[in-house]
């Protein structure tokens, strides 16, 4: 595989996952997938592809969010886009925290274990996020969590779907078994 195919391969899954999270955005009313889209790229991307799909996937919910669903541009939704913004970016780091411990095992596994940590992590910003810009209550709901937790895990199996079928029809992974053994 030349460069080129390997840096476009890695951009075209960033476009990808990025359009399947702004749809999910869409549909859901602006409930990006966040911690799905972490443990997919923590799994199957380098640490800045990664790191770019988060800050994709941001930049286009923030879009449907206030350009297509008529957000207000009030500073609490300004708050809660800059919270949402680090909240996915953690969620990344929370879901490539403990891979190499699990390096070996199969992909769902690696996916399920990148998954529950990302959620936690972006959970766990959220909430710190909203102490201070209030709805700390439904932040912390155990039933409204537990939705969302099943809704992302949800997501995560069609994205996960998506991309293996995508492999098997030859678009290229982002990038190779023996880098995402390193990384």
């Amino acid at each position: 595989m030349t460069t080129f195919s390997k840096s476009g391969a890695s951009g075209l899954w960033l476009l990808l996952f990025t359009v399947a999270s702004s749809v999910t955005s869409l549909l859901l009313a602006c409930a990006t997938p966040f911690p799905s889209l972490a443990a997919l790229a923590a799994v199957h991307m380098d640490r800045r592809a990664g790191i770019a799909l988060m800050l994709l996937a941001w930049v286009a919910a923030q879009a449907v969010g206030f350009c297509v669903l008529g957000y207000p541009f009030a500073a609490s939704s300004l708050g809660w886009a800059a919270g949402l913004g680090t909240a996915a970016v953690a969620s990344l780091i929370g879901a490539r925290l403990l891979l190499p411990r699990f390096a070996g095992a199969p992909v769902w596994a690696r996916l399920a274990i990148a998954y529950v940590a990302g959620f936690l992590v972006f959970k766990l910003v959220v909430f710190a996020w909203a102490l201070g810009l209030g709805g700390a209550h439904a932040a912390a709901d155990p039933a409204v969590m537990g939705r969302q937790f099943v809704r992302n895990a949800v997501i995560l199996a069609g994205l996960s779907a998506l991309h293996r079928g995508l492999l098997a029809l030859g678009v290229p992974p982002a990038r190779d078994r023996a880098v995402a053994a390193r990384c």
